[in-house]
């Protein structure tokens, strides 16, 4: 019986280190699927988004404060784990809005999570790379605001339409215009890294988009990526719409001063402004009106000719 027995341990034993050494258990493989497996945060940022939250029960936090730091304790356990983490913004709106289109419950943690998964999906996102929160949400708020701007502006160069007279797209031709006069700016402006902003008066707010690119004294301008599309498409409402428009360019280069230059749409080109003129546009608060003090080692400069073709009128 001893021997029996002893030769049922060895049979279990061999076996164990099969599944040990062989093919791993099936814990194991788990385990590994996880880790590979991306993980998303839906991210409550305020404090006004929080409290529309806590209107559903089964939402499990009553302090923002709370909330904010077990998020990032769950983020640091991912990182740690070796999963790859996304954060996302959650509106709370939106989420209502969602639950009601899609027939879900609002009320469950299925009804967030899968909305969590939608926003990442088509929204703005931010990988977490083990930064502070603090200095996230900024990030991420600022992709949010962008993404939205540019939706918004695709928005209105489809309402366009076509040209009543020679049925041209009037939205897709605005866009090539637009790239037009940006890629003739950065080629004008020559070699060092550059920072562009547009901003289009509208009749509720104003639309901003930011660029940064940067030449070397061989490459030529480029207008790849996402922020380069978002530029154009807010540029280019204004000149669907023959709507005002302002572009600021600040140029930095090595061993000299900041250069700021200007210019406003006009007639479908890129009309530089005075040296005055930027001077006053760039140190006045936007909000406010009031004058901003100027940055020192800061050049205040006009504007120059980009070169630009003369836009295709319509026949």
């Amino acid at each position: 019986m001893a021997q029996t027995d002893n030769t049922r341990n060895n049979a279990a034993h061999r076996k164990h280190r099969t599944r040990r050494h062989g093919t791993p258990h099936p814990t194991t493989l788990r385990r590994s699927l996880r880790r590979e497996a991306p993980s998303i945060v839906g991210l409550l940022v305020d404090e006004r988004d929080f409290a529309a939250m806590r209107r559903y029960r089964t939402f499990p936090f009553d302090d923002h404060t709370a909330y904010l730091h077990q998020v990032e304790g769950l983020l640091k356990t991912l990182a740690a784990q070796g999963t790859h983490a996304t954060v996302a913004l959650f509106d709370p709106e939106d989420y209502a809005e969602f639950c009601a289109e899609s027939g879900i419950d609002a009320d469950t943690g299925a009804g967030r999570s899968r909305f969590t998964a939608e926003i990442a999906a088509a929204g703005a996102t931010v990988t977490y790379t083990g930064q502070r929160l603090s200095d996230l949400v900024p990030v991420l708020v600022s992709r949010a605001v962008r993404r939205a701007t540019w939706e918004y502006a695709t928005l209105r160069l489809t309402e366009v339409g076509d040209c009543a007279d020679c049925g041209q797209d009037i939205g897709r031709a605005a866009f090539d215009r637009a790239s037009h006069l940006i890629l003739r700016l950065l080629e004008t402006a020559g070699p060092g890294s550059h920072h562009l902003v547009c901003s289009v008066p509208t009749d509720h707010d104003q639309l901003m988009a930011v660029l940064h690119t940067h030449r070397d004294t061989t490459g030529p301008a480029r207008l790849d990526g996402t922020e380069g599309a978002e530029f154009a498409t807010v540029l280019a409402v204004a000149v669907a719409l023959e709507a005002r428009a302002g572009v600021v360019l600040r140029t930095s280069a090595p061993d000299s001063p900041d250069r700021v230059h200007g210019w406003r749409l006009a007639d479908g080109g890129l009309a530089p402004l005075t040296a005055g003129e930027v001077f006053n546009a760039y140190c006045t608060d936007a909000d406010t009106g009031e004058p901003v003090p100027p940055e020192s080692g800061v050049e205040y400069c006009a504007g120059f000719d980009i070169g630009a073709d003369a836009p295709e009128p319509h026949h």
